[in-house]
């Protein structure tokens, strides 16, 4: 998928000679938490609403509050999801795009990229979530993708949620299919399934098994 077809001009980016209330009327507007400031065509930072919306400046020029400045964009080569972790990364509605020699080219906005998203298998395709996890050091996604492809099923998609005590927690998005042979293979390899199935006979059985030793135990 490419996503330059997403980049986004509509709105010109700041000068760095521009007065900051300018920059002030632009947030005004239009609800981005960023706006790029170029001289020249060339990238300078990004001015961010927080550090000039409630702040009365005596017509004092962006170049005087450079030091405010965000550096943060998107080259023209990233693919999608990397575009969509920055979104994440900087807490940020607009990532501005440059090309190899650092000018700008436009912007791309979150909205976009969260409705590629949506389109993807991961959330469109009818399937099951599973939820694992193991020692981030004995992991792997290619171990993962053979245990979901030898049970005759596909992986729509992957990503890891939380890392927490050296253990990595997984959400698989896999097509339908009996997921009980799935499971006791991810326990063969060791993985902790975290989330319940109303159909998981391993847990069914170790349920039939205790709930036998309570009562022979109560005996």
């Amino acid at each position: 998928m490419h996503t330059l077809e997403y980049i986004n001009k509509d709105i010109r980016p700041l000068d760095i000679n521009d007065k900051i209330k300018k920059a002030q009327k632009l947030f005004e507007q239009y609800n981005y938490s960023h706006f790029p400031v170029v001289n020249k065509n060339l990238f300078c930072g990004l001015i961010e609403r927080q550090s000039v919306e409630f702040n009365d400046f005596n017509g004092e020029n962006l170049i005087d509050i450079k030091n405010k400045f965000r550096i943060f964009y998107a080259d023209d080569a990233m693919n999608w999801f990397e575009v969509l972790q920055n979104f994440t990364t900087h807490n940020s509605n607009l990532i501005p795009v440059l090309n190899k020699a650092k000018e700008y080219v436009g912007y791309y906005e979150l909205n976009d990229f969260l409705n590629i998203f949506r389109c993807t298998p991961f959330l469109h395709e009818d399937g099951v979530i599973l939820v694992i996890s193991k020692n981030i050091n004995e992991y792997s996604f290619s171990e993962i993708t053979q245990i979901v492809e030898s049970n005759n099923a596909t992986l729509f998609g992957a990503f890891i949620s939380k890392i927490e005590n050296e253990e990595a927690q997984i959400v698989l998005k896999l097509s339908i299919h009996d997921i009980n042979n799935t499971l006791l293979s991810f326990r063969r390899y060791n993985y902790r399934i975290l989330n319940e199935f109303k159909k998981d006979k391993y847990l069914d059985e170790l349920n039939e098994r205790s709930d036998y030793l309570q009562k022979y135990l109560n005996i």
